[in-house]
């Protein structure tokens, strides 16, 4: 069964508290929720690319949107958020609708008694918790980097894609997670995070169950993955 956009949000609230990030996947959540926060006007693109880039995480997209999120929330009573907004070139109508979307789950998921916890920001695994968050929903949009290095297999349905001029991935990562699939002149994968196999083996072992994949590069480089993670278990 494919998952709907809106059961892979569901999933991954629900999933939030077992890695110990439900309060930053309920923002991403929101964030994803809304329309796109970050503004490149036509006339100013190098700016806003700049104003982008001191946000810019470099696992990824999700974790940048979270950076400008608690950038936001954490403004001091005596600034403008809307000034702030501009000067920063994100949508202060985006955040604000964030802001509340946000504010209806929390009450959702404190009426259904999902925990709220948030790892130690000081601690090395905050952001990989989150990553880790992330794909128990969204594990069924992930792909693989080819064999060229310029491109990626998504996983399952084998399409060739590229990742979006937009992303702020700041390495070459093997695997990644996306939430949009864009179809222009070339197939695009949009808001990306850089990702490990073994988390979607230790995640979603059934979906990455080999049996059920074909011959060919991912099944080969998960086996390799399935093999190394049995032997540093047996140490």
């Amino acid at each position: 069964m494919v998952l709907t956009r809106t059961q892979a949000l569901g999933v991954m609230l629900i999933s939030s508290p077992e890695f110990y990030c439900s309060n930053e996947i309920l923002s991403i959540t929101a964030l994803l929720s809304v329309p796109q926060i970050f503004v490149r006007p036509a006339n100013n693109r190098k700016a806003a690319d700049d104003a982008k880039d001191v946000f810019a995480h470099p696992d990824g997209d999700h974790l940048t949107m979270l950076n400008v999120y608690h950038a936001f929330k954490g403004l001091g009573p005596d600034e403008n958020p809307q000034e702030w907004c501009w000067e920063n070139f994100v949508s202060y109508r985006s955040l604000a609708q964030a802001d509340d979307v946000r504010q209806q789950l929390k009450r959702l998921m404190e009426r259904e008694e999902v925990q709220l916890v948030s790892t130690d920001f000081e601690d090395p695994r905050y952001y990989d918790n989150i990553r880790r968050a992330l794909v128990s929903g969204f594990f069924q949009q992930v792909a693989k980097r080819d064999s060229s290095g310029k491109a990626y297999t998504t996983v399952k349905d084998d399409q060739t894609v590229v990742l979006h001029p937009s992303t702020v991935l700041k390495h070459e990562s093997d695997w990644v997670l996306y939430n949009e699939f864009v179809l222009t002149s070339r197939n695009y994968i949009r808001t990306v995070t850089a990702i490990k196999p073994e988390w979607l083996l230790e995640i979603s072992p059934v979906y990455f169950e080999l049996s059920t994949f074909k011959k060919g590069d991912i099944k080969n480089a998960l086996q390799r993955t399935q093999e190394r993670m049995k032997r540093l278990g047996g140490r």
